[in-house]
C-alpha cells in the first residue's frame, strides 16, 4: 500500500471517530510502524503489541492455550482471537492481526509466505488467508500490506462507524 493510501485510511478512521490496535507475529511490529509513520496517526492509533513467542499470544492477548497446543499459531481463529484480544486490550474501534510463516523455510507444517489475517471490529471479525512468494522481507511486507487493505476493505464494505 502507498504512503498517500496509509494516510488517507488515517484520516477516515480519524473522519469516522474510529481506533485502531495492531496485534503482530510474523511482521513483528512492522504493521503499526506503518500506521505510525503517518503524521497525525495518534489521533486513531492506539497500539500494538508484538506477540512472536506463541505463549504470548495467551498471556497478552487471550489466544486460546489449547488452540495453539491443538494446531499452533498459523492459524485462522488464532488469527481472529489476536484481532479481537488486541482490541480489548487497547479499547480500540478495530483490531487486526497478522500471525503466518516468514520463511525462510516451513514452519508447524506451512510453508513460508501462509499468512493469516484478521480484523475484529464492532459488528464483527473479518479473516483472509494469503501466501506471498519471496524472501522473508518481502513475506512480511506483504502481510503488513495485505492488512492494511483488510483494514480499508472492512471500512469500505462493512460500514464501521463509531460507537455511540
Amino acid at each position: 500500500m502507498e504512503d498517500a493510501q496509509v494516510a488517507d485510511l488515517i484520516e477516515e478512521l480519524a473522519d469516522r471517530g474510529l481506533t485502531i490496535a495492531t496485534a503482530e507475529s510474523l511482521t513483528g511490529g512492522g504493521l503499526v510502524a506503518r500506521l505510525v509513520d503517518v503524521p497525525g496517526a495518534s489521533r486513531v492509533v492506539r497500539g500494538g503489541v508484538c506477540t512472536y513467542a506463541v505463549d504470548t499470544k495467551t498471556s497478552v492477548l487471550g489466544v486460546s492455550p489449547e488452540r495453539l497446543a491443538r494446531v499452533g499459531p498459523v492459524d485462522q481463529q488464532v488469527a481472529i482471537q489476536m484481532a479481537k484480544g488486541v482490541r480489548s486490550l487497547f479499547g480500540a474501534s478495530i483490531g487486526v492481526s497478522t500471525t503466518g510463516v516468514a520463511g525462510p523455510g516451513a514452519a508447524d507444517g506451512f510453508p513460508a509466505g501462509t499468512i493469516h489475517i484478521a480484523c475484529a471490529y464492532p459488528a464483527g471479525t473479518t479473516h483472509r488467508l494469503i501466501h506471498v512468494e519471496g524472501d522473508r522481507a518481502l513475506v512480511r511486507a506483504g502481510a503488513i500490506d495485505a492488512a492494511l487493505r483488510l483494514v480499508r476493505d472492512v471500512l469500505d464494505f462493512a460500514g464501521v462507524q463509531a460507537e455511540d
